[in-house]
């Protein structure tokens, strides 16, 4: 029996991780499950986002899911260690396979990392980076403004370049940093943005491709990969307004998403949309 893979957000961020799954994994099923309601989980206490982050993941279990995907970096901050020691499946997240693109691609080791205060404040991605290289040197900047924008929808145009513009101004006038991790996997839908605004010469980094090529090898290497040519029609789950998350997953993905279905957590309960 084809068992998906499960891939969790705090809202439709994680379609941007998804979206490499689909390109690197075409056989494989996704389940993708977006806490839109409670978006974002930046500025929330890390009780509440653990606590959230499971009914996320025991929905998807429901699921017969084989690999799990934190595709939210303040979850993957908070809870991958305890979702890795306490689930029977692999359990990706998406900040060491973007801290090790970051390092691949930096010359002068000099990083930068733009994310939701969560993030940042966790100080993950520091961590992370220099357990792989000690010499490197990491500047973090929140950036509050950017989720609520791109979960309402605000893409591209004047509003979203201004606020680009002015969340960003701190980080460009620091001429050290070459490579610029993108530490929310909401930021690569404005990555556009976020380019022309900090200049050509920085390398931005988003964790989606590294992270679907680690699942692709964890899965080998299980082999529990799906072989031969398949369609498979992905699902996808939403706490929010469904149409919404059409709007943002439509711009994203090459085709529409078939299936789309609202899902309430708390207590959990779904329905057809």
């Amino acid at each position: 029996m084809e068992q998906p893979i499960g891939v969790i957000d705090s809202g439709v961020g994680g379609l941007t991780v998804a979206v490499e799954l689909m390109r690197q994994l075409p056989n494989e099923k996704l389940i993708y499950l977006g806490d839109t309601i409670r978006c974002p989980y930046g500025p929330r206490p890390k009780e509440q986002v653990k606590r959230y982050t499971w009914q996320m993941v025991h929905y998807l279990l429901e699921k017969n899911i084989k690999m799990l995907i934190v595709a939210c970096n303040t979850a993957t901050a908070y809870t991958l260690r305890e979702l890795q020691s306490t689930l029977s499946i692999p359990v990706i997240g998406v900040i060491e396979p973007g801290a090790r693109a970051a390092i691949k691609n930096s010359k002068n080791k000099q990083i930068g990392v733009i994310g939701t205060e969560g993030t940042i404040k966790s100080e993950a991605y520091p961590h992370t980076l220099r357990t792989i290289d000690q010499s490197i040197v990491v500047d973090g900047l929140a950036c509050p403004s950017f989720v609520p924008m791109i979960e309402s929808g605000v893409l591209s145009g004047p509003e979203a370049e201004e606020i680009v513009s002015k969340t960003l101004k701190p980080f460009k006038n620091q001429k050290n940093i070459d490579t610029l991790i993108l530490g929310c996997t909401h930021y690569p839908i404005i990555k556009d943005l976020i380019q022309k605004e900090m200049g050509s010469h920085i390398q931005v980094i988003s964790s989606g491709e590294e992270t679907a090529r680690e699942a692709s090898l964890i899965l080998a290497y299980h082999r529990s990969l799906e072989q031969g040519n398949r369609s498979p029609v992905h699902e996808f789950y939403t706490t929010g307004d469904t149409e919404k998350f059409r709007h943002v997953a439509n711009r994203w993905f090459e085709e529409p998403i078939q299936v789309l279905n609202y899902v309430s957590l708390d207590p959990i309960q779904s329905s057809a949309n």
